[in-house]
């Protein structure tokens, strides 16, 4: 693999992101990891946190990467700035898309839904009061429950089932933020769930940040446009479900376990 793009996040969420490298950058080599054994990021604590970017900067850096880009919110808003100065390869994080949101508002009121920690954070509470003139009218929505529909393969494998949690969880958001009209899809997981929650609030737009995270990679470092899968597994989220969701939206990329 020539420098390739790195892409990790604690399973099948990130894969939206090599997904949108390969439409925009179909020459880029890409080391896709997966660390299911780690998921999810959402229910770490700072430190523990800390620990599992440093351990898995380390580990990527034996690809010669050309960039590193974390797949996931809550550590982009809660260590990145720390773990930059621990490596020289650069580093791309993911955000909430609060601007975009709030210019795409017609009441002016948004929300924010991410995983537990993330929304419970100090920094995501600075991040929004540097984004937005009235950080009163952000509204921070725990969707860890969502989360989990998508690394445990529900969405794929019971879309009956997960419609009728979705529809459940999005009504709850409505009953206690009746004006918000605008959500952004504040962990990689959540995009996989989109039409899932069109279909419970048409009336409500959701934005996804992949494409925005992608365009600022630039013009990548062209190689055979091939992409190596690397995973971790835990007896709760398994290899085997994995390639089983992967085979779901039509990839075949090899996979090791790491």
């Amino acid at each position: 693999m020539h420098q390739p793009i790195a892409v990790f996040d604690a399973g099948i969420g990130s894969y939206a992101i090599v997904a949108e490298i390969h439409k925009r950058l179909p020459k880029q080599d890409i080391v896709y990891f997966a660390d299911r054994a780690s998921f999810p990021y959402g229910s770490k604590g700072r430190e523990e946190l800390l620990a599992v970017m440093h351990r898995t900067l380390r580990f990527l850096e034996g690809y010669a990467p050309s960039a590193i880009v974390i797949a996931s919110n809550a550590p982009s808003i809660m260590v990145l700035d720390d773990v930059r100065q621990s490596t020289l390869v650069p580093l791309f994080g993911v955000y909430p898309s609060i601007e975009e949101a709030l210019a795409m508002s017609a009441s002016g009121k948004v929300g924010i839904m991410g995983v537990h920690s993330l929304i419970e954070s100090a920094p995501l509470k600075q991040f929004i009061a540097r984004h937005a003139p009235h950080p009163e009218n952000v509204s921070l929505i725990n969707a860890s429950s969502m989360v989990e529909l998508v690394e445990n393969g529900a969405f794929l494998f019971d879309p009956k089932a997960t419609q009728k949690a979705v529809t459940t969880f999005i009504d709850g958001v409505f009953r206690q933020h009746p004006d918000i009209d605008t959500l952004t899809l504040s962990s990689t997981h959540l995009p996989w769930l989109r039409s899932f929650f069109e279909a419970a609030r048409p009336s409500c737009q959701f934005l996804d940040p992949a494409e925005s995270i992608v365009a600022g990679l630039g013009d990548g470092t062209p190689g055979t446009g091939q992409t190596q899968g690397l995973v971790t597994e835990s007896e709760t989220y398994d290899i085997e479900t994995f390639r089983r969701m992967l085979q779901q939206f039509g990839v075949d990329i090899p996979l090791e376990v790491v």
